[in-house]
């Protein structure tokens, strides 16, 4: 019996049979594991950048309208990469909603506005937006909150009327104001600006007052006048 079993494994089938084993487990395990480790797939709604040994890799000529000095990206779909020479670094491109913290605003009138703001923006997919994005800036919503409230103080400064413009028109202005320094200096495509309220302040009211008080006082003393007109004339 053990002379059968030692004479099997000792023939040419059986080396043919562990062969054909080995190759099959081969094409199912390491092929998978090395087309995940050398393919990537970046899904809808995301970009990467390529990078080796951790640092984007950035162009250094200019070539097939691309400019010298960006990232190189890769767009949602397959892509072939490599440990270390040419990995790459996800970014999510979807749109994103930052608040700003109400602000007490003052226009050229004196009245004081408690304005509160929000404003969505995302990522531009191009080599200098996302090198901007990516390496230059830290806090981009903290950058560009920092823009979008210098646009709004200045328009709300600017404006003489006792009441601020419409939400829509005043946000719609904030957004002209400002998209373009957003994407130069951020990275990011400012997409709307929304002014969520306009609350009147102590401020406001106190300034309203001071404004009529004015008025007032002319009208008393044209009542005043007219009193005194009339008592004259009976006199005489």
């Amino acid at each position: 019996m053990i002379e059968t079993i030692t004479s099997v494994f000792g023939t040419g089938s059986m080396n043919s049979l562990i062969k054909t084993g080995g190759a099959v487990l081969t094409v199912l395990l390491v092929v998978p594991a090395l087309f995940k480790l050398l393919i990537v797939t970046i899904d809808e709604g995301e970009a990467a950048i390529r990078t080796r040994n951790g640092r984007p890799i950035i162009r250094k000529r200019s070539r097939a309208g691309h400019e010298a000095g960006e990232v190189l990206v890769l767009r949602p779909g397959s892509h072939a990469v490599f440990p270390i020479l040419a990995w790459y670094r996800r970014v999510d491109t979807r749109v994103r909603s930052t608040d700003l913290p109400a602000r007490q605003l003052t226009g050229s009138a004196g009245h004081q506005h408690l304005v509160h703001a929000s404003f969505d923006w995302r990522p531009v997919v191009t080599g200098t937006d996302l090198r901007v994005f990516e390496l230059e800036v830290v806090h981009v919503t903290e950058r560009t909150g920092n823009i979008v409230g210098a646009a709004l103080r200045d328009l709300v400064r600017s404006d003489g009327r006792l009441e601020l413009p419409m939400n829509a028109d005043l946000s719609a202005a904030v957004l002209d104001a400002c998209a373009h320094h957003v994407r130069r200096a951020c990275g990011i495509e400012l997409l709307s600006v929304v002014i969520t309220g306009d609350a009147l302040t102590d401020g406001y009211l106190l300034s309203t007052a001071l404004s009529a008080a004015p008025a007032a006082d002319d009208l008393t003393a044209a009542r005043a006048a007219a009193v005194l007109s009339a008592h004259l004339t009976r006199t005489a």
